[in-house]
């Protein structure tokens, strides 16, 4: 049997209470849930390094942030965003998100446009 160990993290709050409903919903902890997903993500990572492909390591940077969509599809040799989001849900990966401030930029530059 596996031995557990307690560790502190921290956790957007919406992000935790999102992940509360779920659990309720499907009786579970969110320690379940967070123990499989992890898990998943682990496993997936070392049976791809095992293979010598390098494929998840690309997808996983681009899920974080740590590289754009352009480098992400160059390195791994697809031409189109279709086809990177269609490796991203494959991968069960999520997809990067803006930061905030880019984000209310954005929103403001929409609400600036003419509206006729």
């Amino acid at each position: 049997m596996a031995t557990t160990v307690n560790f502190t993290g921290s956790v957007e709050r919406d992000l935790l209470r999102r992940a509360k409903i779920i659990a309720a919903k499907t009786d579970t902890s969110v320690n379940a849930l967070f123990n499989a997903e992890l898990r998943y993500l682990v496993e997936t990572f070392e049976a791809a390094e095992t293979g010598n492909n390098q494929n998840f390591r690309v997808l996983c940077d681009f899920s974080l942030g740590r590289t754009d969509y352009r480098t992400a599809m160059q390195a791994l040799g697809i031409d189109s965003d279709e086809d990177l989001f269609l490796l991203m849900a494959q991968a069960r990966l999520p997809m990067p998100r803006l930061p905030d401030s880019s984000t209310r930029q954005m929103v403001g530059q929409l609400a600036d446009l003419p509206t006729n």
